[in-house]
């Protein structure tokens, strides 16, 4: 964190519109500061947000002396309240000193309004293991939760044209107990996100046999399987990698190590075919008329694999909501993951996830058995 760590906190200013007789829960706090390409891109987010939601009550946390002309620029400044906060969660910094040492943070003062009831869901482009950490200590796991999970949106073949996929790197452990957890909150997410009533659910592993996987896979096969009627779901079995962007299930669970590798993999590829595509269809004047006179299929392709569409990754698990989005993300990415917020907070998914979970996962003696989660 920055070189202002240890200084004593004070109540924060605020300017822009007051937030009297609003209902909190609809609000948005988002950490400014978080992010490689810092809070110029975040607020240039925000404002293609609010272009097509306007009235959206957002609380903006960072450096008032940065952020109160990139407001201005964007004629923001009456729109957004805005938090002071002198201090900076670096990407360096280790979750175990951002919980120490990071009270007069952007990340800290936007959790803080979250559990003060201020806001609904927090956004952040900032540190993930930081963000989780001071989510974990202000926020609190839902009881029964060993381990919160990310779950991120993938392109695929299905009518709704995402796949949930879980954990995306929050945790890189896993045992089959969380496994069985991922299954359940995921289903609840795909629930909430896409409509479905009875999502299918897989496991994601090196081949589809049974008899293939690591210990703990083939033990949480058999406990989601036995989940599957009381909670309400469709169990496909094992999913291998190629079933990511496929039809064959809804929710893909894996560990966060495994989950984060591909997803990161899997955005490569596309930026790999989007750079590629663009070389080859301006390399001579035949292509470049071809390229024309596909424009339109050319760009919606575009469009269907841009990852920062579906940039923002939900953690699941926590009392309240937190979007996490990518540190790199654009103007455009950040939008995508404050639209993100946005939706899930007008849905009231925190407390629906929430409560639901909290009277059906199973507890630390008997976690294995049945849930009747019906998100």
């Amino acid at each position: 964190m920055g070189e202002q760590n240890e200084k004593k906190v004070t109540t924060m200013p605020e300017t822009g519109t007051a937030l009297t007789g609003v209902d909190g829960s609809r609000v948005l706090s988002i950490d400014a500061m978080g992010g490689d390409n810092g809070p110029a891109t975040v607020v240039a987010g925000l404002s293609l947000f609010l272009k097509k939601n306007q009235g959206t009550q957002v609380m903006l946390h960072g450096r008032a002396k940065e952020l109160t002309p990139l407001l201005a620029k964007h004629g923001l400044t009456d729109k957004v309240i805005l938090r002071d906060a002198t201090d900076i969660v670096t990407m360096h910094d280790k979750p175990s000193h951002v919980v120490r040492h990071g009270k007069a943070t952007s990340m800290w003062s936007a959790i803080e309004a979250v559990r003060s009831g201020e806001a609904g869901v927090v956004v952040s482009c900032g540190n993930t293991g930081g963000l989780m950490a001071m989510s974990m200590l202000r926020l609190r796991k839902i009881d029964g939760v060993n381990r919160p999970a990310i779950a991120c949106l993938w392109p695929s073949r299905n009518k709704q044209g995402f796949n949930v996929m879980l954990d995306a790197g929050a945790d890189i452990r896993a045992d089959q107990d969380d496994l069985l957890i991922y299954a359940l909150m995921g289903t609840s997410y795909a629930r909430n996100a896409f409509d479905l009533k009875r999502p299918r659910v897989g496991l994601l592993n090196v081949g589809t046999e049974e008899h293939k996987g690591r210990a703990e896979l083939k033990v949480a096969h058999e406990l989601i399987g036995a989940s599957a009627q009381k909670g309400d779901f469709e169990y496909v079995g094992f999913v291998e990698g190629g079933d990511l962007p496929g039809n064959a299930c809804d929710v893909i669970v894996t560990d966060g190590f495994t989950g984060n590798v591909a997803l990161k993999t899997g955005e490569g590829i596309a930026n790999l075919i989007s750079d590629l595509m663009r070389k080859s269809l301006k390399r001579t004047p035949l292509s470049m008329l071809g390229a024309l006179l596909a424009r339109g299929a050319l760009r919606a392709l575009k469009k269907r694999i841009d990852p920062r569409r579906v940039n923002g990754g939900v953690f699941l698990g926590l009392t309240k909501t937190v979007i996490k989005s990518h540190g790199s993300a654009d103007a455009m990415g950040v939008a995508a993951a404050i639209s993100l917020a946005h939706r899930l907070a007008d849905q009231g998914f925190s407390e629906r996830l929430a409560s639901r979970l909290a009277g059906s996962l199973p507890h630390e003696a008997n976690r294995a058995s049945p849930s009747q989660e019906q998100a």
